[in-house]
């Protein structure tokens, strides 16, 4: 046995790190992700949210009835959710997938980090 390495009994029981999302970033020069093949489209659609929300300073900015500005904040919030939910799915699918291919500890820690994400979105 190579003396740098340590013997270890059959009865001792090593403690395990725990895995961290941040541990199961890709492989350098792997910069895809969930939503890579999806990117323009969500760059359309945050763009458009952005329209929204310099429509809703200018309403402000109007004094426009507050009903109306209420309604369109309303719209902006919805399309954000939908935004994050895009995005979410796509975690699941795509980051949660790739980690189960490298163990179950792996993906626990991405299921956490996607109920984490969840539960951020819901108390917003």
């Amino acid at each position: 046995m190579d003396s740098m390495m340590s013997t270890v009994e059959s009865d001792d029981v090593l403690p395990q790190a725990p895995v961290r999302p941040s541990d199961l970033l890709p492989e350098p020069g792997d910069h895809s992700r969930g939503y890579t093949a999806d990117k323009e489209i969500y760059l359309k659609r945050l763009r458009r949210i952005e329209g929204q929300i310099r429509g809703l300073q200018r309403m402000v900015t109007e004094d426009a009835y507050c009903i109306d500005v209420l309604t369109q904040v309303s719209a902006a919030t919805k399309a954000l959710q939908s935004v994050a939910l895009g995005l979410l799915e796509e975690h699941l699918g795509h980051c949660v997938g790739h980690a189960a291919d490298h163990g179950e500890a792996a993906m626990e820690a991405k299921v956490k980090e996607a109920s984490d994400a969840i539960a951020r979105l819901v108390r917003s």
